[in-house]
């Protein structure tokens, strides 16, 4: 029963950002006739691809309490690390490449989730130390200098660029990527353990789930999407350098919230996230197109992140009281 409230809750949330994404975009478009297009469209989708590959490793990452403040620096490191081995051989496929900053990204959340995991030190603590290490051995590896366009063969700045079948290949990825972790999280005994781990960690462990480990695996896969994320970044604007993707947490975090995800664990779906990074994406594209100034364009994302995350506090609020009425009768 309390189950089938909580999927009526989020199922009625999920149509709310339906609705409200419907209404903006009809009300951007009265105000610019070029929102709607074509090709406006396909350029939104193009620049939300990263952050949407990306706030599927934060969804699985928030579901079990966490947080990684690290996965910009991550994105840096990975980047540079690619860039400097295409500069280096630029026969180098694209296949191994992507494979590489993947790695890169995957040992780095290794760690991270070995202190979550292991040593039980706090996840916004672990990752903001972990970001900082990062990001300086970044400026280690490329001894301060950055990696210039000229200095990437077109094989590796096609992967962001380039198309097949007409969808551009950050699109097809991004759409890989959800296909895939919508059944690991949906239809395999380790995506529901994530969410029993972040609903009710004590019980979790009494049942025998093994906690450490999934919290740990969490992190590696937040990692390797991070890896990868900065590969295409790098190949997307055709630069590598140490303050790559600076802040872009925040980003990622906020298209979570708007999807849903509960930032004390336990809460989050695939599809409430997709539609958190539509209307994220919406809201970075659409404020330049109607005129608003830079400044107005934070505060109005900063006022939709905070009614989302009021608006989860009051569902979980109503749910957490609905639960123990039915406890004392």
């Amino acid at each position: 029963m309390e189950k089938e409230k909580a999927r009526q809750a989020e199922r009625f949330r999920e149509l709310g950002l339906v609705v409200f994404i419907i209404i903006i975009s009809i009300a951007i478009q009265f105000r610019n006739k070029e929102f709607l297009t074509p090709l406006n469209i396909r350029n939104m989708l193009t620049n939300t691809a990263i952050l949407s590959i990306l706030s599927v490793g934060m969804m699985m990452v928030l579901i079990t309490g966490g947080i990684d403040l690290s996965i910009g620096a991550i994105m840096a490191l990975s980047g540079m690390v690619t860039a400097l081995s295409v500069r280096g051989n630029a026969a180098l496929s694209p296949a191994f490449l992507l494979l590489e900053g993947t790695v890169v990204g995957a040992v780095a959340g290794a760690i991270t989730g070995l202190l979550i995991a292991r040593f039980s030190i706090l996840p916004i603590i672990a990752s903001l130390g972990l970001m900082n290490v990062i990001r300086g051995l970044t400026y280690v590896v490329s001894g301060g200098q950055w990696v210039s366009a000229h200095q990437m063969p077109v094989s590796f700045k096609n992967i962001a660029t380039g198309s097949i079948l007409g969808i551009n290949n950050l699109i097809l990825i991004a759409i890989i990527i959800y296909v895939v972790f919508y059944y690991f999280i949906n239809h395999t005994r380790t995506g529901r353990r994530i969410y029993a781990v972040g609903s009710n960690p004590e019980a979790a462990e009494v049942i025998g789930l093994p906690k450490r480990r999934i919290v740990w695996m969490v992190y590696v896969l937040m990692g390797a999407l991070a890896g990868l994320a900065g590969v295409l970044w790098v190949a997307k604007f055709a630069s590598a350098q140490g303050d790559t993707a600076v802040g872009y947490e925040m980003n990622v975090i906020a298209s979570c919230v708007l999807g849903g995800v509960s930032v004390s664990g336990g809460r989050g779906k695939i599809l409430g996230l997709l539609l958190g990074v539509i209307l994220f994406g919406i809201l970075a594209n659409a404020l330049p197109l109607i005129n608003v100034s830079s400044f107005w364009q934070q505060a109005i994302q900063g006022v939709v992140i905070l009614s989302a995350i009021i608006m989860n506090v009051l569902i979980k609020r109503n749910n957490d009281r609905a639960a123990l009425a039915r406890r004392v009768i």
